[in-house]
């Protein structure tokens, strides 16, 4: 039995304004991709696979890795400053559970404040979250993905199969030409 509710957007700041997102490249070769990963249990998994992918199918051509250490704060400053220096584009994922989808939320959208293209993926239980956290920051309406909940027990072939299910809407928001054909 839950013992209390905990709001995912507690802490959070209302934004003055719609956060811009950053100009797209027209795809993805010889581009860097980050990927942000939080602490839930196959978030980083599941990104790597994102990343194989991006490489393989879309001639993605480097790969920074980050992971924030906690799936309810933001991303701390040195962390997004070296992900808006060394990336061109930025995954952030995978949010699970309320609390993680609402920071990664807040998440992608530091990142195109800074002028890094960036999509987040969350599981479809948590768009309230979600959702939430977009409009609190000035955004209602953010375009981030979802994939099935839950993510958490899958195996590494499940993975596998819902990172390549994601993949055309990832780069669909990356990209202009994506988003062109979406």
């Amino acid at each position: 039995m839950f013992e209390a509710l905990i709001d995912p957007t507690a802490g959070a700041t209302l934004s003055g304004g719609a956060t811009a997102l950053a100009p797209r490249p027209a795809d993805l070769h010889g581009r860097t991709v980050g990927l942000l990963a939080n602490t839930k249990r196959n978030a980083e998994q599941f990104l790597d696979a994102v990343a194989d992918l991006l490489a393989t199918e879309h001639g993605a051509a480097d790969v920074v890795r980050r992971r924030k250490l906690s799936i309810t704060d933001p991303v701390p400053a040195d962390t997004l400053a070296e992900l808006v220096a060394a990336c061109d584009v930025v995954v952030v994922g995978v949010g699970d559970c309320g609390s993680c989808s609402a920071s990664a939320v807040a998440d992608g959208l530091a990142l195109e404040a800074a002028g890094v293209p960036a999509v987040v993926i969350c599981s479809d239980a948590f768009t309230v979250s979600a959702d939430a956290m977009a409009r609190l920051q000035g955004s209602p309406g953010y375009d981030y993905i979802t994939t099935a909940h839950p993510v958490a027990p899958l195996d590494a072939d499940g993975i596998r199969e819902r990172a390549r299910l994601a993949l055309p809407e990832i780069v669909g928001t990356l990209t202009s030409d994506g988003a062109a054909a979406a």
